[in-house]
């Protein structure tokens, strides 16, 4: 499975994530075994329970749905890109048969739809985006957030088309200079910005504030213009654009905490908001 050619998102079954991989050469989702381990186990350490049971799969002779399990580097909830077993829906039906949990049914149900869902999304695309809202308005997301939102989506994505134009391949590199942008424009790395809000699995940009989130906006749109202008030729120059795209935005926050006298990056979110106007 290729890292170049496979697409990674999160899925969730009764609150917990599930990472995946698309792989667009076998056309199949791979899920995280032990993400999928600690949504029906409830374990405290899955990846010691999925250790544990590997060793049992192979001691009765599995060895096949073992060996089935492709290696693939996800970020972990620490940030880091890790080495993770993933197993497509065939082989993760045979996993759970092996993990005793009263959520096996409903989930094996569950797994056979998101399977689907990405051959579906393939022949139309509007669908990932119907879903996403209709997942975010579940969530208690306003229409407005949400468009937004979307809209967050669309320049994130000019952007790194932005710089795979200007050379930037690796998964590294993306998050370097994405923390560039983040540490110009909010005074924080995103895993500090994470940590400050506490935040683990959780989609950063989905606990922003609708002004954080017009200001990473804001951020990452600066750095596209710039970058288009000055055409950076290697990674060291695509990260001054970075610093450069990213103190745009930066300034813009320090104008509107001046004037305010409020800090604009703070531990809440739109949701939150929205749930202290419904209390009072």
């Amino acid at each position: 499975m290729s890292q170049d050619a496979a697409l990674t998102k999160i899925a969730v079954f009764k609150g917990k994530q599930i990472r995946r991989v698309w792989d667009g050469k076998q056309e199949k989702w791979y899920f995280s075994v032990v993400d999928v381990i600690e949504a029906l186990s409830e374990s405290q350490n899955p990846a010691v329970y999925w250790r544990v049971l590997k060793k049992r799969l192979i001691d009765e002779g599995s060895n096949e749905t073992v060996t089935k399990c492709n290696g693939f580097r996800l970020r972990a909830a620490d940030g880091k890109m890790r080495l993770t077993d993933m197993a497509d829906t065939e082989t993760m039906f045979r996993i759970i048969q092996s993990i005793p949990s009263p959520n096996a049914e409903p989930f094996k149900l569950w797994l056979a739809r998101v399977g689907y869902e990405r051959v579906e999304e393939s022949v139309d695309p509007e669908l990932a985006i119907q879903r996403a809202v209709a997942i975010y308005l579940k969530k208690g997301y306003s229409q407005d957030w949400i468009n937004m939102r979307l809209k967050s989506i669309e320049v994130r994505k000019l952007l790194t088309d932005e710089w795979v134009k200007r050379g930037v391949k690796s998964t590294d590199e993306f998050a370097r200079l994405t923390d560039d942008i983040a540490l110009a424009w909010a005074g924080m790395t995103t895993k500090q910005y994470k940590q400050f809000k506490e935040l683990t699995k959780e989609n950063l940009r989905d606990n922003m504030t609708n002004l954080e989130l017009i200001l990473n906006m804001l951020a990452e749109a600066s750095t596209t213009e710039i970058s288009e202008v000055q055409q950076p030729q290697t990674f060291v120059e695509n990260r001054k654009v970075a610093k450069q795209g990213g103190a745009v935005a930066g300034k813009a926050r320090k104008a509107i905490e001046a004037k305010t006298g409020k800090k604009v990056i703070t531990q809440d979110s739109y949701i939150k908001q929205q749930q202290r106007k419904q209390l009072g």
